[in-house]
């Protein structure tokens, strides 16, 4: 059984958002229409309180780019996104959203940041994601979403770390390339470690 994992289609990551992904909107089409391949769907939700650490204005004398320590982590600070219910916060109007059967949040512990969708930075706390698809025994995944060199990234290495099987559907994600090659790096990243990298049109 095929499971579907959208990473974090949500307002703020897109055109127009405080943290927007460069070409994000080209991959909505594409998801949705890979939607309908899949037996299982599930979605992810940046979800962080106004106060959350990574926040740059957050920090007094610090800037978006930023780098500090958080409980001995290094953390790039980011600007503030994705706070609950906000508008940012939201998903992308356009996404097709009736098949998703659930949604899991992140970020929401004020003191940690969380890229990945299984465990926050720190991993103290799990968002539960992990637990609920060895229950239905979900065992190989497919992820797509933003951004491929953050929140992607890292939830396919917890995956893998987890003991999925987990293939990246890379025409489906887009990165934020701070630094130009971070998407290409993190997909050879997320190959090394034992992910299976497609493209949507190879999904039957």
């Amino acid at each position: 059984m095929k499971t579907l994992l959208i990473v974090d289609i949500q307002n703020d990551f897109f055109p127009g958002g405080s943290l927007a992904v460069e070409g994000a909107h080209d991959i909505i089409p594409i998801i949705n229409a890979l939607i309908p391949k899949f037996d299982r769907i599930f979605a992810t939700q940046d979800w962080h309180p106004k106060d959350h650490a990574s926040f740059a204005e957050n920090h007094e004398g610090k800037a978006p780019g930023d780098q500090i320590e958080i409980h001995g982590f290094k953390q790039i600070l980011w600007p503030a996104h994705c706070v609950q219910n906000t508008k940012g916060a939201e998903f992308v109007e356009g996404l097709e959203m009736d098949k998703i059967e659930k949604f899991f949040q992140k970020g929401v512990d004020r003191e940690i940041d969380s890229y990945s969708t299984f465990f926050d930075n720190e991993r103290k706390r799990s968002t539960g994601l992990g637990e609920f698809l060895k229950e239905q025994n979900l065992l190989d995944i497919y992820i797509c979403g933003v951004a491929t060199d953050y929140c992607v990234k890292y939830s396919v290495l917890d995956a893998l770390d987890l003991g999925f099987n987990v293939t990246v559907v890379e025409d489906a994600c887009k990165a934020v390339n701070l630094k130009p090659l971070d998407g290409e790096n993190a997909l050879e990243e997320m190959l090394s470690k034992g992910a299976q990298i497609t493209i949507s049109n190879d999904i039957f």
